[in-house]
């Protein structure tokens, strides 16, 4: 008999409000990946790992918030867990930066199975605080990651996911810079909220992660998406998973505009710009990383052309990026 791998529960770094709880994450199997893993055959092998999950279905899971706040959530059919809930005010458990830590653990641990932590997994979740200018949404992808969305029959995202490890990914030039200062504002002490929303699955929530904070980017809720079935078909005009969990970040801070940050390498340009004609007055200004890609970029240059209502900006490097929001008031 094979011996079972060990429990986990993996926490997304979300966010919310003081009235309103919103967490998310999967009850799996612990696979025991090596982000600094070295070898192509050891690096295609973690790869396979991240992909073959052993999720821990319909289970219950109870949520801890400081010592006298207890919820309970459940696992669906592949592990996942969302709970979103109105509460009383959280606000005292936020840091200064507007964290709130929580823990999550196993309800009722099977018998005979080894958990790791002590049945204690740890997981945040930001309400923006009160010295908040504006937020930023950002793509991941060839935004400040380069992944190689543009290439022929895709190769280089394959390449690039399976073959590299997240440690030895390098940002786009100048990129954690030009987040720090958006983060801090214009007076540079603010703490404006960065928001990364990619159209990458869930599997490679930890391998993100783990590159944001080895390249020093600012923290922030990291919104991905569920790996989609095969062959289901999306019905007829619904919107892109992404493009939804924009739209739902505007709805939960209804009081706060956002910059929007992405590339032109695939359908950020559209959903930006659907999104800012749906929400007037909400949207300050769209940074769009240019890619090495004539026909996109004519495609990109056309459909912005005559668009005058906010600042629009095709990104050749981070430095003109940096000046643009210098000159419209977002940093110092």
């Amino acid at each position: 008999m094979f011996k079972k791998d060990l429990l986990q529960i993996i926490a997304f770094q979300t966010y919310g409000k003081s009235n309103h709880l919103y967490l998310r994450g999967r009850a799996i199997e612990d696979e025991s990946i090596n982000l600094e893993q070295r070898g192509a055959f050891k690096l295609l092998f973690n790869a396979w790992k991240r992909f073959e999950t052993d999720e821990i279905k319909n289970t219950e899971l109870q949520v801890k918030i400081g010592e006298d706040i207890f919820y309970e959530t459940k696992t669906d059919h592949r592990g996942y867990f969302l709970l979103d809930k109105k509460v009383k005010d959280l606000s005292r458990h936020a840091n200064t930066e507007g964290w709130v830590n929580i823990e999550f653990s196993y309800k009722e641990v099977q018998k005979k199975r080894a958990i790791k932590s002590e049945n204690r997994f740890h997981g945040e979740m930001l309400i923006p605080s009160s010295k908040v200018s504006f937020g930023v949404i950002s793509d991941i992808d060839d935004t400040i990651l380069h992944t190689g969305l543009t290439s022929l029959l895709k190769w280089r995202v394959l390449l690039n996911t399976l073959l590299t490890s997240a440690g030895k990914r390098l940002p786009l030039e100048g990129a954690p810079e030009f987040y720090n200062l958006l983060h801090h504002g214009k007076t540079g002490q603010e703490s404006n909220p960065i928001f990364y929303v990619s159209h990458s699955p869930w599997n490679l929530y930890r391998y993100l992660k783990y590159f944001l904070n080895k390249n020093n980017f600012p923290k922030g809720p990291i919104i991905l998406r569920s790996f989609p079935k095969p062959f289901l078909k999306k019905p007829k005009g619904e919107k892109p998973q992404k493009q939804k969990e924009i739209v739902n970040l505007l709805n939960t801070y209804p009081e706060l505009k956002f910059i929007l940050i992405g590339d032109i390498g695939e359908h950020d340009p559209d959903i930006y710009k659907e999104v800012s004609e749906a929400f007037p007055n909400r949207i300050l200004a769209i940074y769009l990383r240019s890619v090495n890609h004539r026909k996109k970029m004519s495609r990109v240059f056309n459909l912005y052309k005559d668009y005058n209502k906010i600042p629009v900006l095709l990104v050749e490097s981070s430095e003109q990026a940096i000046k643009h929001a210098r000159e419209n008031g977002f940093i110092a």
